[in-house]
């Protein structure tokens, strides 16, 4: 079995790589687009999983990196919530980069640092300030798999396309009409308790 830190640091690459699988194949307009009224976006999902990494695991350790937090950027307005989409100036493919060169930055920190390596969140209330870098790990993998979910139903909203790791593979191989009676079967259990 692998040590904790090991771990803690296979789930966390394994939300990322879930967040990435659901922009596979999707166009620039399908990937920007905001499919909830707060405007969530599947490549803004991708994109605020990397500033938080990048955050956390920067700062918070004493890392600093030279890549720019998206409202640090100059001419950002820190109240345009950036981090959560593309910017106009912005290609899917410069934040592809910009996520990993984050990821990666997020990777040397854990594989320099011990799971007990104390940290400072300087934008936590004081008294939850002191963390571990186990926790940060923690922290941020249970924040991506939140963000993994969101992701699973903008993308099946989209074309259908289900999976953690590949289409369908973690869900019953049924074809699609046993998927209409199955939601047929849910719609009537919904309304019979209604």
């Amino acid at each position: 079995m692998a040590d904790l830190k090991t771990a803690l640091h296979d789930h966390l690459r394994a939300q990322r790589a879930a967040l990435l699988l659901k922009l596979e194949g999707l166009s620039e307009r399908e990937a920007r687009l905001p499919r909830t009224p707060t405007g969530t976006n599947l490549l803004g999902l991708y994109k605020h999983a990397a500033a938080c990494e990048l955050g956390y695991f920067g700062e918070t350790f004493g890392r600093p990196s030279d890549l720019a937090l998206p409202w640090e950027v100059e001419g950002a307005d820190p109240d345009d919530n950036e981090d959560m989409f593309a910017t106009e100036g912005e290609s899917m493919a410069d934040v592809l980069a910009w996520s990993a060169a984050c990821f990666a930055h997020a990777d040397a920190t854990i594989e320099a640092l011990p799971v007990d390596a104390p940290g400072t969140v300087a934008w936590w209330p004081p008294e939850r300030r002191s963390v571990t870098l186990g926790q940060v790990i923690v922290h941020m993998a249970l924040d991506e798999a939140r963000h993994a979910g969101h992701a699973d139903i903008l993308r099946e909203q989209i074309d259908g396309r289900v999976g953690l790791r590949s289409e369908g593979n973690n869900l019953p191989e049924w074809d699609e009409g046993r998927w209409a009676r199955y939601g047929g079967r849910l719609t009537r259990i919904a309304d019979e308790r209604a």
